[in-house]
């Protein structure tokens, strides 16, 4: 069964359960807390928050879903290193159902068990649940007990069940307080291959467990690992996911290292759907990450493989995935191009890295033992570590390399001077990511914030959240252009929102498009919506946010008159309704961000 024929039936599957298709979100999300799009659920944080309404979701007879299903696009970089063993990815594809507030765990355990063993002919070896908390008196807030729903439904399937502790079986919550819940995870051939969580509790800070308003589901299946057991493959790396655009790559075309070759392909394919998305190479956030992937496979593929044979490989990586993501293919050029201007900054980069590596290590060849006499011994003081860490951290050598340039000259590696520094870095690095994410629904993105707000509503937010769509379209007056949007932000205190622009506002501009958004202000419009087909929508002038992948039924909010209106955005709400009640707005900065232009404003 090849990778189309398995998505074809886990996406068929569950529109015959009452679900809609919703097609992938954009690996780069509107949450500008999460570098990435790491999971299903994030495109749907809306919904769970109730900022959004989930009948939204209709099929295709009009009735109301019970729930969405996607395969979506996934980034994760937490494990680059690893890369390059049988297992380990940064690009990967997460098939997924999601309820919200609808089915519980009956229904979503049952669809699951239904798919693997009725669908795709397989057997559960086994499943696993959590074996719940031994309650403390003076502590039984903070417990929870076993989830004996979940094993009985798996028992009345005639699944084998195992009971585990939260480390396996209790997700979340991200940080010190957000929403969590049991899981069940669902193992074939001692592979676990998909997960599904029970979210129904929030956690507050010091442990304190309350039960949520509303229950959701939120199932996620890699669809590497899936075509890996139904393909009946011993690793990734041999499913046609990889061997049909990238084999003659992992076979070494010339008996390279396997581990290279799985680095070369999957760095590689990482590296398309980047910049497919928008993502740029540079020094810092998304850019630093497609920069040191590019890196790391021109370093591994330095001495085997010519660069203009990658090319081949790239268009085979499109050919093969654009049936599924047309953009690959509308971005082919562009991919192409952003990809050979990098190979040619990293062959300065390279050389330079080489050159500082020999300032600091010069002359240690001259130190070799007698010709005939075999290196069976490093030089007594001569260990390196955290010497090191710039040409690795800097340069994007990757820790292998580094190991054999320094063996080359005669040093011993000190590994674990050099694993402290870099845990130390990593530290730094977490440190700085949980203070944007440890308050995140799941790592998606939902804060607890969002559920007061979603009942109580906050009427500044309201305001700023309109403001947006007046300065948006301010500006696109000024500069007689279309502005892509890119997504936005707004808290309490300020709006921010980002757009593709490759110049520069100038102050002059900004200083027009501010005075253009207090007028509009001034003349206190009506600010009007409508729900309607997203076709029509699209037809009628509507702008969106360019990477959002909207349902078949969208919202159109509407600023002034509906003949000639100042603004026509799709949108979920809420807004004020007339402009007056915005109050005067300030834009506070204009800077860039990788691949466009980020606006920060206020209002009083």
């Amino acid at each position: 069964m090849t990778h189309f024929e398995i998505r074809q039936k886990f996406l068929d599957f569950f529109k015959s359960k009452g679900h809609a298709i919703v097609p992938s979100s954009s690996l780069l999300p509107t949450d500008p807390s999460v570098l990435f799009t790491t999971a299903g659920m994030q495109q749907f944080k809306p919904y769970y928050t109730g900022q959004a309404d989930p009948s939204e979701f209709k099929l295709e007879d009009g009735t109301i879903a019970r729930g969405t299903v996607s395969i979506q696009k996934c980034m994760r970089t937490s494990d680059i290193d690893e890369v390059g063993d049988e297992s380990h990815l940064t690009f990967f594809e997460m098939s997924g159902n999601f309820s919200f507030g609808g089915y519980w765990k009956k229904e979503a355990i049952e669809y699951a068990h239904e798919f693997i063993t009725k669908e795709l002919g397989l057997e559960i070896e086994y499943v696993t649940v959590f074996e719940g908390d031994k309650p403390e008196p003076a502590d039984y807030q903070n417990t929870v007990p076993a989830d004996t729903e979940s094993m009985d439904i798996w028992q009345s399937l005639g699944v084998r069940v195992r009971s585990c502790g939260r480390e396996d079986n209790f997700w979340g919550p991200t940080g010190s307080e957000g929403p969590c819940g049991p899981t069940t995870e669902i193992y074939i051939k001692g592979l676990e291959v998909w997960n599904l969580v029970f979210n129904e509790y929030y956690c507050y800070p010091g442990g304190r467990l309350e039960q949520l308003h509303t229950h959701g589901i939120d199932t996620g299946m890699g669809l590497e690992r899936l075509a890996m057991v139904v393909q009946e493959k011993s690793n990734i790396f041999e499913t046609d996911l990889f061997q049909k655009p990238l084999g003659p790559l992992l076979s070494g075309m010339g008996g390279i290292d396997i581990k290279s070759n799985r680095i070369v392909a999957e760095h590689l394919r990482s590296a398309v759907f980047l910049i497919s998305d928008g993502v740029l190479p540079s020094n810092k956030e998304r850019g630093y990450v497609l920069r040191r992937l590019i890196r790391r496979l021109l370093i591994h593929s330095k001495e085997w493989l010519p660069v203009d044979v990658l090319d081949t490989f790239i268009l085979n990586i499109i050919s093969e995935y654009s049936p599924f993501y047309q953009d690959l293919k509308n971005n082919k050029d562009k991919i192409l191009e952003i990809f050979s201007k990098e190979v040619k900054i990293f062959n300065k980069t390279l050389e330079q890295g080489l050159r500082e590596f020999n300032k600091k290590f010069p002359g240690m060849r001259a130190h070799r033992m007698e010709p005939g006499r075999p290196v069976d011994r490093f030089i007594a003081g001569q260990k390196v570590g955290k010497e090191v860490f710039d040409l690795y951290q800097t340069y994007g050598f990757p820790l292998e390399v580094i190991k054999e340039l320094l063996e080359d000259r005669l040093y011993e590696f000190d590994e674990a001077s050099f694993r402290q520094i870099l845990e130390e870095e990593r530290k730094k690095h977490q440190e700085v990511s949980r203070a944007g994410v440890e308050k995140k629904f799941g790592g998606h993105g939902i804060k607890e914030g969002d559920l007061a707000s979603a009942k109580a509503g906050d009427y500044r937010k309201t305001r700023l959240h309109t403001a947006t769509h007046v300065i948006v379209a301010a500006l696109e007056k000024v500069l007689g252009q279309k502005l892509p949007q890119a997504g936005s932000d707004i808290n309490e205190e300020r709006l921010r929102f980002d757009f593709v622009l490759p110049r520069k506002i100038t102050p002059d501009e900004l200083k027009q498009a501010e005075e253009i958004a207090n007028e509009i202000v001034k003349q206190d419009l009506p600010v009007s919506w409508e729900e309607m087909d997203l076709q029509k929508a699209l037809d009628s002038g509507a702008a969106g946010v360019f990477k959002h992948k909207y349902p078949a039924r969208v919202k159109v909010y509407t600023i002034g008159d509906e003949s000639n209106p100042f603004s026509r955005e799709l949108c979920g709400g809420p807004h004020v309704t007339h402009t007056a009640e915005i109050g005067k707005i300030t834009i506070t900065k204009e800077e860039s961000i990788s691949g466009g232009r980020r606006i920060r404003a206020v209002v009083d």
